[in-house]
């Protein structure tokens, strides 16, 4: 049996920290160094850099990293794994072998794709009117296999999942095959562990008071097992901290139902298991996994139109009616609202009576306009917003002076058969081959109703009405155009207690107003004592197009948490 890989992650997203990836190399002792850079928001930024130099669309930090570290990778037989390649995987690869060129380094470069489908959109189902930016098909880790077998120091790819990263070299290392589904789905969950860098190693962590080495974290590795159990862990001497706790809040972050889809399998989050495994060590075993579906996923972002948002200081007294006096008097000067395709009007109190500074009695008007015409909301509106600064209201200011309109992107997800997909890998040598399918099946059907198997009736004896977050951790983020909130309990009488009370009607209730019409659902995941919460709709079409002031959700954990509920004296203390 061979020993586990190690494989070192360098980056969570498109601008993550640029020296991650040399001090992982430097000191991670590992054997593959992996790279996540692509969000649905990144493809657009991607497209866009695209449409004005064809030769780019690839994440450009990424070639950076590459020449600080490329020569010793070569050396010591690091190899380097990475999803930079964005909308042309095979214009980074050629600007790698550049790079080693100049820096006189020996290094075979491979490349995947195949994901991209905007030359034939009549594959796509739903079909697909007019002419999205990006149509990215989710491709899975066995193009990274094939390459790292032929011998590859670097290999590149499209829109592969973020765990692909993972389970193509994991696949490599152990010599694992397509039916191998429940090695495959351990090294899913690895993946989606370290697929965002430091947040596996107390990044964004919740419980502060844990975390004791308060330096920057390190960046997480996986040591993956032939049986697909795996340790994750982080360099030596870094900062941060790798427990039950952090890999739990990774683990939760942007899910959906426990049968967590795949392009390789078809992972079941309800089975994993963790344990601490000594200091900054947490072992994840027990994964099952089913074979996947017989589609892919689909990502596509459109130009969505023109947007400028102009945000105003309410101070003192009489805000409301501040507000609804200046929202009045702005669209009376622009000719009303119904000149733009769209408009968000937001009244964001942080205001109090008899504040004790200034800043502490101010609330913002927060107004957004969105339109095809750039012209209409340009300068056009936000020059008109300033009108309002010596006849609007008593205390007129903004927080920013008036600006131009910029573009916005719209999410759209669908699927794509697996037959329409040509997934293909370009070998150190030009070769090209073709990358098999694995076998498919059935799905499973997603739980009726919340998904939670109740516990019965609530905790009985008396409770104290307290923030939610002093007995739950939460992590919260964005699905396209739906929030994911996993939250979990830090013991088992937590976890019973939190099954039984977070229904959809409770969370509805909870997140207040913009939720008490969509579609909330809840998912139990007992072995990791926590419950997942999927907000349906909440981010309207996606990040990109977002009015909410915190679009991508990064938050809504966090509100969650501070919101006061009546929790058992008997949980308490512990």
């Amino acid at each position: 049996m061979t020993r586990p890989l190690r494989i070192g992650n360098c980056s969570g997203f498109y601008g993550d920290r640029i020296d991650a990836a040399r001090e992982m190399a430097e000191t991670g002792d590992v054997d593959v160094l992996c790279g996540d850079y692509l969000a649905e928001l990144t493809m657009l930024i991607l497209a866009k850099a695209q449409a004005k130099d064809p030769s780019l669309g690839y994440a450009k930090t990424f070639l950076t990293q590459v020449e600080e570290v490329l020569a010793s990778c070569v050396e010591r037989g690091i190899k380097i794994v990475s999803n930079a390649g964005g909308l042309n995987p095979a214009g980074l690869a050629e600007a790698i072998r550049e790079v080693a060129t100049r820096l006189g380094v020996d290094a075979k470069v491979a490349h995947v794709q195949g994901d991209d489908l905007r030359g034939d959109l009549d594959r796509i189902a739903p079909a697909v009117s007019g002419e999205p930016v990006s149509a990215n098909a989710y491709l899975g880790g066995w193009g990274i296999t094939e390459a790292l077998a032929a011998g590859a120091d670097v290999v590149v790819t499209g829109r592969v999942t973020d765990a692909a990263l993972v389970t193509g070299p994991a696949a490599w290392w152990h010599g694992w095959a397509r039916d191998d589904v429940d090695a495959l789905a351990g090294a899913v969950a690895a993946g989606h562990v370290i697929e965002c860098g430091p947040q596996a190693t107390g990044g964004n962590y919740p419980f502060l008071d844990e975390i004791t080495d308060r330096r920057y974290p390190g960046f997480p590795i996986a040591e993956v097992a032939a049986d697909g159990s795996s340790v994750i862990t982080k360099p030596d001497g870094t900062g941060g901290l790798v427990s039950v706790g952090t890999v739990t809040a990774q683990l939760l972050y942007e899910i959906g139902p426990p049968a967590y889809l795949g392009p390789d399998v078809t992972t079941h989050f309800d089975t994993i298991r963790l344990a601490p495994d000594g200091e900054h060590r947490v072992a994840i075993s027990g994964v099952r996994g089913s074979a996947p579906p017989d589609t892919l996923k689909v990502a596509l972002n459109d130009v969505g139109g023109h947007r400028n948002t102009m945000t105003l200081v309410l101070t003192g007294l009489d805000v409301e009616a501040k507000a609804a006096h200046a929202e009045a008097l702005l669209f009376d000067v622009l000719g009303g609202r119904d000149r733009f395709a769209g408009v968000d009007v937001r009244l964001l109190r942080f205001d109090h009576p008899d504040a004790g500074g200034n800043a502490e009695a101010t609330a913002h008007l927060r107004i957004t306009v969105k339109d095809p015409d750039p012209k209409k909301v340009g300068r056009a509106f936000s020059n008109a917003t300033m009108q309002l600064a010596l006849g609007g209201y008593a205390g007129f200011h903004t927080t920013t002076p008036p600006t131009d309109s910029s573009a916005f992107g719209v999410y759209r997800p669908a699927a794509v058969s697996r037959d329409a997909v040509t997934h293909t890998v370009v070998l150190p040598d030009g070769t090209r081959r073709g990358i098999p399918d694995p076998p498919t099946g059935p799905q499973p059907e997603k739980p009726q109703v919340d998904g939670v198997v109740r516990g019965g009736a609530q905790s009985k004896g008396p409770t104290q009405r307290v923030p939610l977050g002093t007995i739950c951790g939460a992590r919260s983020g964005d699905k396209g155009g739906d929030a994911n909130i996993g939250v979990w309990a830090r013991d088992d009488a937590g976890a019973a207690w939190l099954a039984s009370f977070l229904t959809p009607e409770r969370v509805r209730a909870l997140l207040g107003p913009e939720a008490a019409d969509l579609d909330v659902e809840v998912f139990g995941l007992p072995n990791l004592r926590a419950v997942n919460v999927v907000v349906h709709g909440l981010l309207g079409d996606g990040v990109a197009s977002s009015v909410r002031p915190d679009p991508q959700a990064k938050g809504l954990g966090e509100y969650l948490r501070s919101r006061l509920v009546d929790v058992p004296e008997a949980l308490l203390g512990r």
